[in-house]
């Protein structure tokens, strides 16, 4: 989803996820992203961070929050916010013995609602810690260029095109 050009900054993140037991004779649990840490920690994937009142925290893994110039104006946008949003991306784990793995995290609400489209994968958007505010709004300061909407105007139908196609063994 993101722009072809690499990213200008990349801040480092780690995911903190709650296990809780569902109220449901369908899944065992419900999985929920609910906070990103301002760094990687030196905790290795998967580690428990605190057991209490039914639910489980754990520590999932490591992002990298890409902050791209194309993007500064989502970034703003994500900032202007009364309390602005990392977006996190969990995908279901192909191997291994948790069932998710660390995909994604993005400051872009537009690429964060783009990872939504595969149905599997659980997004959420959690608190943005002040450090990482501080780094993007210090960012979209040095980056962002207001650029000018233009409206595309259309063309006026031709109601003679689809007459004068020639079309695939069709006559002229």
């Amino acid at each position: 989803m993101s722009p072809v050009a690499p990213p200008v900054v990349r801040l480092s993140v780690g995911l903190v996820v709650e296990r809780r037991k569902a109220e449901s004779p369908w899944v065992d649990f419900v999985w929920q992203a609910v906070a990103v840490l301002p760094d990687e920690p030196e905790t290795k994937p998967w580690t428990v961070l605190r057991e209490q009142g039914g639910a489980t925290l754990f520590y999932a893994g490591s992002a990298t929050v890409d902050l791209y110039p194309s993007e500064t104006a989502r970034y703003r946008d994500n900032l202007a916010l009364g309390s602005p949003s990392i977006w996190t991306v969990l995908s279901p784990a192909e191997e291994g013995s948790w069932p998710y793995s660390v995909v994604a995290a993005t400051a872009d609400p537009a690429e964060g609602e783009a990872f939504t489209a595969a149905g599997a994968n659980l997004v959420e958007a959690v608190p943005m810690p002040e450090i990482l505010r501080e780094a993007i709004e210090s960012f979209v300061a040095e980056h962002h260029v207001e650029r000018e909407f233009f409206k595309r105007k259309r063309r006026q139908a031709d109601p003679e095109a689809l007459a004068r196609c020639r079309h695939e063994g069709g006559r002229e």
